[in-house]
């Protein structure tokens, strides 16, 4: 049996599992999971997925979704 593992890694290097696949671009809060367009507020914590990579083990396949954490500029233009 193989498995699926999806990661995200932040910009400090941290990683947390999450249960769902993301795209490249894709817009996502702290934890992983898609924002809504328009933003409530420019103090919202929002990454960008900007690579992603696979490691593949024996009986697993992880999937690496690396982000990248936007500016308050780039924020502004989404509330």
């Amino acid at each position: 049996m193989r498995y699926s593992v999806n990661k995200i890694i932040y910009p400090e290097g941290d990683s947390r599992e999450i249960q769902h696949r993301l795209q490249l671009n894709q817009l996502v809060d702290i934890n992983g999971f898609p924002v809504n367009i328009p933003l409530k507020t420019v103090k919202t914590i929002v990454y960008r997925v900007y690579k992603k990579t696979t490691e593949e083990n024996r009986n697993e396949e992880i999937s690496l979704f690396h982000l990248e954490q936007l500016f308050i500029d780039e924020l502004s233009e989404l509330v």
